[in-house]
């Protein structure tokens, strides 16, 4: 199958980029090349450019073809987890002196990551409301290098206008970095809208069954691609082989998965918001998110994530997670099963005291592809009805 053909539809693509069939077999599944070395064809001639496997893997190649060519990029590299991508791209992008203008709702360990360990590095950063593209281009200084967003984000699902932030970025003459994690490739495509280089954790939707840690970095750009792919071998912190390949199975599913998330997300939040005992419910397919019309412009549908604030405080938003039964009380998202986490106390914990600090009420859900049903009458009990 050729590549214009497999590129004309999302579907196809997640199911046939870089997924060729086994020229040894016909293995329609790319094998898990579990080596660490490989036999030269004499000094210096490597078969099939493989040499050593932190450099180049033929499983996590076919990962990265195919996280390129769903988000529409023409270099894609992944990597050990998440963070290890971020950690790779700031040290690619950044030096000491530096400034980065991040997002004032933010996943906690990337905050960590800026907070605790690039700002050691000499590194400044500075928060801004990425929903309001005045505020981004107010935080820009001349030492900016770089603009990070999430959008929707982690745990506010605050909606950033990628296009406009990127016009932005562009004036400013600095690199738009846009976390993808939530959206997906087939939800939202940043490139398309600007962004110079997408990050994911591939450990949530992309893997999507719970079973995997892992990270990606995607760009257009083939120059920075190279730089990109430079610091990663220098650095080290690739994906496995079997890592690559149980994130490769789940991209196929992709779509089919993505479509039940969101479907079932929206009905819950269409719940929550009539309940008596919540007070606010945070998801951006709601009329009333002041993200939506940005939202409904550049992404296919809404997603499965779903926060909501609960009357009665932070040990009520406790209760309520505790008291949950088909929910699972667990950190981490995007997989098949639902779960439930207190933020403050859990995946933002990390945030507590900064400009990132979290309400202490919120709930958030990561709304699986169970029955809609089941989930309903679960969040129902768990609030007390």
């Amino acid at each position: 199958m050729s590549d214009r053909h497999i590129s004309q539809h999302f579907e196809t693509l997640a199911i046939h980029a870089g997924n060729t069939a086994d020229p040894l077999t016909g293995a329609v599944v790319p094998p898990i090349y579990q080596v660490s070395t490989y036999k030269q064809d004499g000094v210096g001639g490597l078969r099939g450019g493989y040499e050593y496997s932190r450099s180049a893997n033929p499983t996590r190649t076919a990962l990265e073809e195919n996280l390129a060519a769903l988000e529409g990029g023409c270099r894609g590299l992944a990597f050990a987890s998440g963070l290890a991508a971020e950690d790779c791209l700031l040290r690619t992008l950044l030096s000491p002196g530096d400034h980065v203008v991040i997002p004032n709702d933010a996943y906690g360990g990337t905050f960590r990551l800026f907070a605790k360990v690039v700002a050691r590095w000499g590194v400044a950063w500075s928060v801004a409301d990425t929903s309001d593209p005045a505020a981004v281009r107010a935080a820009i200084t001349p030492n900016t290098k770089v603009v990070w967003a999430e959008t929707p984000s982690n745990p506010l699902l605050g909606i950033t206008d990628i296009a406009a932030v990127a016009q932005v970025a562009q004036d400013a003459g600095v690199r738009l970095v846009v976390d993808n994690t939530f959206a997906t490739p087939y939800l939202q495509q940043p490139l398309a809208l600007g962004a110079d280089v997408v990050v994911h954790s591939l450990t949530k939707y992309m893997g999507g069954h719970s079973d995997v840690v892992g990270g990606a970095l995607i760009t257009g750009d083939a120059e920075l691609g190279e730089e990109l792919a430079y610091h990663q071998n220098a650095m080290g912190a690739v994906a496995g082989p079997f890592d690559s390949w149980l994130v490769l199975r789940g991209t196929k599913t992709l779509s089919v998965r993505m479509d039940r998330h969101s479907e079932n997300a929206t009905r819950i939040a269409d719940m929550l918001t009539g309940h008596a005992r919540v007070t606010g419910v945070l998801y951006p397919g709601l009329p009333d998110h002041p993200g939506h019309e940005v939202a409904a412009k550049q992404m296919r549908a809404f997603g499965g994530m779903v926060s909501f604030r609960v009357e009665g405080g932070e040990e009520a938003a406790v209760e309520v997670c505790n008291r949950a039964e088909v929910f699972t009380l667990g950190e981490s998202l995007g997989g098949v099963e639902s779960l439930i986490e207190h933020p403050g106390r859990m995946t933002h914990a990390s945030a507590a005291g900064s400009a990132l600090e979290v309400p202490a009420d919120l709930v958030r859900l990561s709304v699986g592809i169970e029955n809609v049903d089941d989930l309903l009458e679960d969040l129902q009990q768990a609030l007390g009805r």
